[in-house]
């Protein structure tokens, strides 16, 4: 598999984009993460809530304990305490869920934003290197071939602009025609210049 080009100009090019791309795809986990845990750190207060609600329910729970001990009317005094301290978990519960719905939606942010900003730049950037690697592997291959010479020059007469098959001669397909040694190579030299790759000697 060939993964970069064989002229250095464009080599260097793809170099200096491949580590931007990486860059960026660690710069997105480092946000995603990021945003995960400045959205956590709202859960501090459903912390203070839960924390809030267990000690108003302890709080209740002790008054209670201690009230009921007196004689005749403990019962009938420890009452209202028990519904405070049944108060004090229904907060406590509150507070938990405060965190638990914060906890779950920073998760989900964070991920969000991080597979948004990986998927965005491994779209454009994997698609134009895999097809890179693709087509000068292939070219590469066919070059290789007993008549990979030949093959390549049609290919440059189909795929290459105008402007570089006149580089070559004012009738580069009859010189294709005709057979012309010279016209063919540099033809085949067009079209894999053309996909990154040069032609072995």
């Amino acid at each position: 598999m060939k993964i970069y080009s064989d002229f250095p100009l464009k080599r260097t090019f793809q170099i200096v984009i491949d580590v931007l791309a990486v860059a960026a795809v660690a710069f997105g986990i480092w946000l995603g993460t990021f945003v995960t845990s400045s959205i956590a750190v709202l859960a501090d207060l459903g912390r203070q809530l839960e924390s809030a609600g267990a000690g108003f329910k302890g709080a209740m729970t002790d008054a209670g304990d201690v009230l009921g001990t007196v004689p005749f009317v403990g019962n009938a005094i420890r009452g209202p305490f028990d519904s405070a301290s049944g108060t004090g978990k229904v907060l406590e519960h509150a507070g938990q869920t405060t965190q638990s719905v914060i906890m779950t939606a920073a998760t989900i942010a964070g991920i969000v934003v991080a597979v948004v900003i990986v998927v965005a730049i491994c779209w454009y950037w994997l698609r134009h290197r895999i097809l890179f690697a693709l087509k000068a592997t292939e070219a590469t291959k066919v070059a290789r071939m007993n008549d990979g010479i030949d093959v390549l020059a049609l290919r440059a007469l189909v795929n290459c602009q105008q402007s570089g098959l006149t580089k070559i001669g004012p009738h580069p397909f009859e010189a294709w025609r005709s057979h012309d040694r010279a016209a063919i190579v540099r033809l085949a030299e067009l079209e894999l210049s053309r996909v990154g790759v040069r032609l072995a000697r």
